[in-house]
């Protein structure tokens, strides 16, 4: 049961992170090389409070990762939490 609910979870996390398209960019973009929270930023017409929340919701879902440089946070793919995410949508595709 405890197992089922913490799949459910990673699902939930997983799903709401790939819902918006901003966040599917800022993976895509991070997946190629890792990136600054404020050069990641660059990128897109928000505030870097919002930047930071994007990839806040990322790494929730263990798609991303962020090691502290100096004063900045660079934000990379995570390849363990997107296989993780292949492998729970596999277990899905089976059932199909």
């Amino acid at each position: 049961m405890v197992v089922d609910e913490l799949r459910e979870l990673e699902l939930d996390r997983l799903f709401q992170a790939f819902a918006d398209s901003t966040r599917r960019d800022m993976l895509r973009r991070v997946s190629l090389d890792g990136l600054s929270v404020s050069g990641l930023g660059q990128h897109y017409d928000m505030s870097f409070a919002a930047v930071q929340k994007h990839v806040d919701v990322l790494e929730r879902a263990s798609l991303v990762t962020k090691e502290k440089r100096g004063r900045e946070q660079i934000v990379r793919a995570d390849r363990n939490g997107l296989q993780k995410a292949q492998r729970l949508l596999e277990n899905y595709e089976a059932n199909w």
